[in-house]
């Protein structure tokens, strides 16, 4: 699998096998508890990390992210102690900052994009996920982003398609988030038949294809990589441990072995779907 993106590390995440993509809001339930879970990741095998960094309005998130954002946000959380997080988590798996538009344009002394990206860079975070961003307004911040050397990801939903698409894949760079499911993101029991339908449509764009939203157990990662997909990318299911965690008054410790132990059922599954296409002939 070959990569059009400007992060070496996040290309080397997908070149010899499926990518594992946790997602966590930062912050959530407080900044050492959080460093905890997000080494915790890394630890469970993550190839790439995203980090939310927690928006008033998160539009594309459902009641599960919602709270860990409410959360993030009551412990203090802001862009600048977000970027004091990158520096200060030890992890070996390259971050990408998920997050939205209006935090990232308002940031800094300059109008745009530009200052956030630079700052970005430098704590040394690795690319975006901006779920509010339309391909066709994009260009200011795809021009930061080639300038500082990080990737932008663009969410594909099922219904993307035409000229649209080809917007979006014009743009979209370190791999695309292809969204399984309409909707808002959460755990889910099973895998959406839309999957397939959606990577095949993907299939003439030469960038890895992480498929999200809904994805909680090591069989829907199998089922998920066998049919297609370079990645998956695992939210809800982790912020469920954190949360329940919170709910239960659980050490920070316990909850850290609960992500780890995920993560690595998440991370075989994975591994068994690609095993899977490779004795088929197709992996790629």
């Amino acid at each position: 699998m070959t990569s059009t993106g400007n992060s070496d590390a996040i290309a080397e995440a997908f070149a010899d096998g499926p990518a594992y993509i946790p997602y966590l809001a930062v912050g959530d339930p407080d900044y050492e508890s959080s460093i905890a879970y997000v080494e915790a990741l890394d630890r469970g095998g993550a190839d790439v990390i995203e980090l939310g960094l927690p928006f008033s309005e998160p539009i594309a998130e459902g009641p599960t992210i919602q709270g860990a954002v409410v959360r993030a946000l009551e412990g203090g959380m802001t862009p600048d102690r977000f970027f004091e997080f990158v520096e200060d988590v030890d992890v070996d798996a390259p971050l990408v900052c998920m997050t939205y538009y209006n935090l990232i344009y308002q940031w800094g002394d300059s109008d745009g994009p530009r200052s956030f990206v630079e700052r970005a860079a430098e704590v040394g975070l690795e690319g975006f996920v901006v779920p509010d961003l339309p391909a066709e307004e994009a260009d200011p911040l795809r021009e930061a982003c080639d300038e500082f050397g990080l990737d932008l990801v663009f969410i594909v939903a099922p219904t993307t398609e035409g000229d649209r698409l080809d917007r979006i894949m014009s743009r979209v760079s370190g791999y695309v988030y292809v969204q399984a499911r309409l909707g808002t993101t959460g755990a889910k029991s099973d895998v959406s038949d839309q999957t397939t339908t959606s990577l095949d449509r993907l299939r003439e764009y030469d960038v890895p294809k992480a498929v999200g939203f809904g994805i909680s157990t090591g069989e829907h990662a199998e089922r998920i990589v066998s049919a297609g997909a370079d990645g998956i990318i695992v939210g809800s299911a982790l912020v469920d441990i954190v949360a329940d965690g919170v709910d239960e008054g659980r050490s920070a410790a316990d909850v850290a072995d609960d992500l780890e132990a995920l993560s690595r059922e998440l991370k075989a599954g994975a591994e068994r779907g690609y095993a899977t296409r490779a004795s088929a002939g197709d992996a790629r």
